[in-house]
Order: structure tokens, then sequence, then C-alpha cells
């Protein structure tokens, strides 16, 4: 992030309070502090370190919902544990399993719910589908026949 100043202190101190998110606000002010974020480069940068961020938490809890489902599938195709299980720990292998498919099935749902909330908190739907409109016009422009293959959300207005 830039070690500049501010241009605008209170536009600053706004959009900070804000996260540098402006996607739920009027056009006529989305204006203003667009053209903040052109002149002002500590809060440019400020506002790529969020969006970044919210796409990373957005990355990590898909994941974290994969690897849940993943170790949900394989449980029933790793016999080491049953050896764990049964010699180590002193437990049943059916009491094992029924053990570490009721975690996998609580990560399920953790990561479900930490999924929802992310994508709930975070900007990152709308930031998203921005970054895949600017790259549908970057298409259109670069091949003047593409924007009657593209969707109608996607296409220039």
């Amino acid at each position: 992030m830039a070690k500049t100043n501010c241009t605008d202190r209170v536009v600053g101190a706004i959009l900070a309070s804000w996260r540098y998110d402006i996607s739920g606000i009027s056009p006529e002010m989305r204006r203003d502090y667009e053209q903040h974020f052109t002149d002002c480069s500590r809060c440019s940068s400020r506002q790529s370190f969020h969006r970044g961020l919210d796409v990373a938490l957005v990355v990590l809890t898909s994941l974290s919902v994969f690897f849940s489902l993943f170790a949900l599938a394989a449980l029933r195709h790793v016999k080491p544990l049953e050896h764990v299980a049964f010699n180590v720990l002193g437990l049943d292998v059916a009491d094992a399993y029924h053990m570490l498919v009721s975690a996998a099935v609580a990560g399920v749902l953790f990561s479900v719910i930490a999924f929802v909330l992310v994508l709930t908190a975070t900007p990152v739907p709308s930031y998203l589908g921005g970054i895949a409109a600017e790259r549908a016009r970057l298409l259109e422009e670069r091949f003047p026949g593409a924007a009657e293959r593209l969707p109608k959300s996607l296409r220039s207005r």
C-alpha cells in the first residue's frame, strides 16, 4: 500500500469506514468517490488491498468446503484409520468411523456457513461481476463480432 497521505482526509475517512466499498451507493455519490480513487493513490491502493483480501477470503472458504467434502468422501477408503483407531486409541472401528464422519460433516457445515457469511459481508460478487463486465468490454473492442455471442448482462450499454 502507498505510504502517501490522502488527498482529501474527509472523503478518505468516509471510504475507510466503508472498507473502500462504493458498490451500494447511488450513482451521483459514486461519481465523486470514483474521482477520489482516481486522484488519491493511497485510497486507490487501499481499495485494491481490501478487494484482494475479500477475494482471498472467498477462495479460502470455498477451498475449505471442497476439502471438507473430499475428507468426507475419502473416509470410506482409508484403511490406516482402522489401524490407528483399533490399535492405538483402543476404539472400535465403527466408533472411530462415526466420529470422523461427524467431524467431516461438521467441517462441511461450518465451511458452508463461513462461505455464505463471507459472500454476504463483502462486495465480492459485485466486484467479480465488474471484472467480468470489463473483460467482456475488452473482448468486444478487440473482436468486433464477439458482442453478439456475449450474454446480455455482460454487453456494454
